[in-house]
């Protein structure tokens, strides 16, 4: 289970991990509805290594790339649900609009993304100029968080539910 890191106590980790001889990965996301595509690409790039770290965006960075509607939970429960999973040794957050300074930072020696992010892998240049290794991995198909809550709102309109409504303002709801 992983640890939630401030920047500075992940470089100092890092530090550590490093003297011990541990290859350390590094991939990162916004990760607002933790979905199988998720967990199984995590599981993929812990496989490149000993350490796994995921750094996830702040909430003023996600509003930033995919609009104000979102992140879906904030980012310390988000935080919260990645590091209890097995695959995530470390988690922190970085605020940019991407994590090229923290990889820079950090210099981990695998760094991976989802292939939907294989035309741009910030730090790509800053992990191959260290001798690292840059991994864009195959996504699951079917599993997107925005076709997710696409869907979600979907079903939900169809079923003439308003949305917003909480289910004390729609009334009691009785099964016959």
């Amino acid at each position: 289970m992983g640890r939630v890191y401030t920047r500075e106590q992940l470089l100092e980790q890092r530090k550590t991990w490093k003297s011990e001889g541990k290859k350390v990965v590094f991939t990162n996301g916004c990760y607002d509805i933790l979905h199988p595509g998720h967990i199984r690409l995590l599981e993929r790039a812990r496989s490149l290594g000993d350490v796994l770290i995921l750094a996830l965006n702040t909430d003023s960075s996600v509003q930033r790339l995919k609009g104000p509607s979102r992140a879906f939970f904030d980012e310390e429960t988000r935080a919260e649900l990645a590091g209890h999973l097995e695959a995530v040794d470390a988690v922190t957050f970085f605020d940019e609009d991407t994590p090229r300074e923290l990889i820079a930072e950090l210099l981990p020696d695998v760094l991976v993304k989802g292939a939907d992010w294989a035309h741009f892998i910030a730090g790509r240049e800053e992990v191959e100029a260290g001798g690292g290794q840059v991994y864009a991995l195959p996504l699951e198909p079917g599993y997107s968080t925005t076709d997710i809550a696409e869907n979600i709102l979907k079903r939900y309109t169809q079923a003439g539910v308003q949305i917003g409504a909480s289910a004390s303002a729609r009334g009691p709801q009785y099964s016959q």
